[in-house]
C-alpha cells in the first residue's frame, strides 16, 4: 500500500517568525500522523529556517520553484543543487501559477524535473487543466500532454521515482473544488498513464482542499495524498487534514 503525503504550499505567505512557529506547532503533533508523510514548501527566503527548525522532525521541506540550468548568470533564479545544498529533499515543478502567470511551457517543465532528479531532488510534478479546458473536455488531452513532456525527456521509469499533483486550474484559490468522482476519474487516467511501473507512484490531488473536504477526497483509490495551498498555512487545519489521511 502507497504511504499518504500531504503537502503545504505556501505560495508567497509569511515572514521569517510565522514560518518557523508554523512548522514547530507542526513537528509537536507529529505523532498524530505518524502514518503520513508532510513536506512543506515555504518561499525560498525563509527555506533555511524551515528546515533548521525541522531538524529533528521526520516532516520534510522543498523548495516551490527551480531553475532548469545547474548554474550560471541568472540573476533571481535557484538551482537544485542550492536547494539540496540547504536540506531541501523536494522540489515542485510545473505548479499552475508557473504555467499561467509565467508562461513556463511543458518543455522547460521537463527540463526541471530532469534536473531535479539529477540534483537529488525529488520533484512533485503538478499537472491540471483551466476551466475553459474542462468545459471543451479537453481535460484528460491537457494533462497526459503534460505527463507526456516528461516521460520524453526523462523516461517512465524516472518519471513514476518522482510525485505527480492533479490540480485543476479551476479549482485553485477559488473555493471551488473537484467532486472526488471528478478527482478520482483524472487520477485513474493518470494511473493508467504510467502503467504497472507507476503502481506505487504517489498521485496527489489540489485544488482547494481543506479539512472539510479531505476525507472523501483521499477515500479515492487513485488518490494518495494532497498538495494544500491556503489550509496549510494554518497549523491546526493542516494537522487536521493530516489526521484524515493517518
Amino acid at each position: 500500500m502507497v504511504k499518504p503525503l500531504l503537502a503545504g504550499n505556501w505560495k508567497m505567505h509569511g515572514k521569517a517568525n510565522s514560518a518557523t512557529e508554523l512548522v514547530e506547532q507542526l513537528a509537536a503533533h507529529e505523532d498524530t500522523f505518524s502514518g503520513v508523510d508532510m513536506i512543506v514548501f515555504p518561499p525560498a527566503v525563509h527555506l533555511s529556517a524551515v528546515v533548521d527548525a525541522l531538524a529533528s522532525s521526520v516532516i520534510d521541506v522543498g523548495g516551490q520553484n527551480m531553475s532548469q540550468h545547474d548554474d550560471g548568470a541568472l540573476t533571481g533564479e535557484i538551482s537544485g543543487a542550492m536547494l539540496k545544498d540547504i536540506g531541501c529533499d523536494y522540489v515542485l515543478v510545473g505548479h499552475s501559477e508557473r504555467r499561467t502567470v509565467f508562461a513556463e511551457s511543458n518543455n522547460e517543465i521537463a527540463e526541471k524535473f530532469n534536473t531535479a532528479q539529477a540534483q537529488g531532488l525529488t520533484p512533485v510534478l503538478c499537472v491540471g487543466e483551466s476551466l475553459q479546458q474542462r468545459q471543451q473536455g479537453q481535460t484528460v488531452k491537457v494533462v497526459t500532454e503534460q505527463i507526456a513532456a516528461v516521460i520524453n525527456q526523462v523516461g517512465i521509469e524516472n518519471l513514476c521515482k518522482g510525485v505527480i499533483a492533479y490540480e485543476p486550474v479551476w479549482a485553485i484559490g477559488t473555493g471551488e473544488v473537484a467532486t472526488p468522482e471528478q478527482a478520482q476519474s483524472v487520477h485513474a487516467e493518470i494511473r493508467s498513464q504510467l502503467g504497472l511501473q507507476g503502481a506505487d507512484t504517489r498521485l496527489l490531488y489540489g485544488g482547494s482542499v481543506n479539512a472539510s473536504n479531505a476525507a472523501e477526497l483521499f477515500a479515492q483509490p487513485d488518490i494518495n495524498g494532497g498538495l494544500v495551498g491556503g489550509a496549510s498555512l494554518k497549523a491546526q487545519e493542516f494537522l487536521n487534514i493530516a489526521q484524515l489521511m493517518a
